[in-house]
């Protein structure tokens, strides 16, 4: 990734999400992922200074959809899942079963959910949206906690400004 462009994202006033690593290449963004530290120096760029200012948007309350050029790298079935996880609207989940069904995958759960694990845009590609057929919160890259606490966000149970 060093020649890309990399920055960092810390959502104001919450200790819960930790720190949000941004990654774009000139096409778009290609990573954003929850990271421990900053393990490299920032190398900001148009991709990943509009998306800091959408996710500080998010977090405020102010934005439900993002509006970003995203560049993520998978294979072309993972790109129809995260394409389909992108129509689930802000504040809303579906479950496996049906992302598969609308895809045209009938019983793919298990295929959309190893998909769902890779996806390399968190938040803005909302996989923390996607739960367990009976309701359950199940797997996700930046851990339970982190996806509980997004959903409770979105459902307003959590305060939009965080300040």
């Amino acid at each position: 990734m060093t020649d890309d462009a990399l920055d960092y994202f810390r959502p104001p006033e919450t200790e819960a999400l930790g720190l949000i690593r941004l990654g774009a290449s000139d096409a778009g963004l290609t990573e954003i992922a929850f990271v421990m530290e900053e393990d490299e120096p920032a190398r900001p760029n148009a991709h990943t200074e509009r998306a800091r200012a959408q996710l500080a948007e998010y977090f405020d309350g102010l934005r439900q959809a993002f509006d970003l050029p995203l560049a993520p790298e998978g294979t072309d079935f993972q790109r129809r899942v995260w394409q389909a996880l992108a129509t689930i609207p802000f504040g809303e989940t579906r479950c496996y079963a049906e992302i598969a069904e609308q895809l045209g995958c009938k019983g793919g759960q298990r295929a959309v959910g190893a998909a769902n694990g890779k996806n390399p845009l968190a938040i803005v590609v909302p996989c923390h949206r996607v739960i367990g057929s009976d309701g359950r919160l199940t797997g996700y890259a930046g851990g339970i906690g982190r996806k509980q606490w997004l959903l409770a966000h979105e459902a307003g149970e959590i305060p939009f400004s965080l300040n």
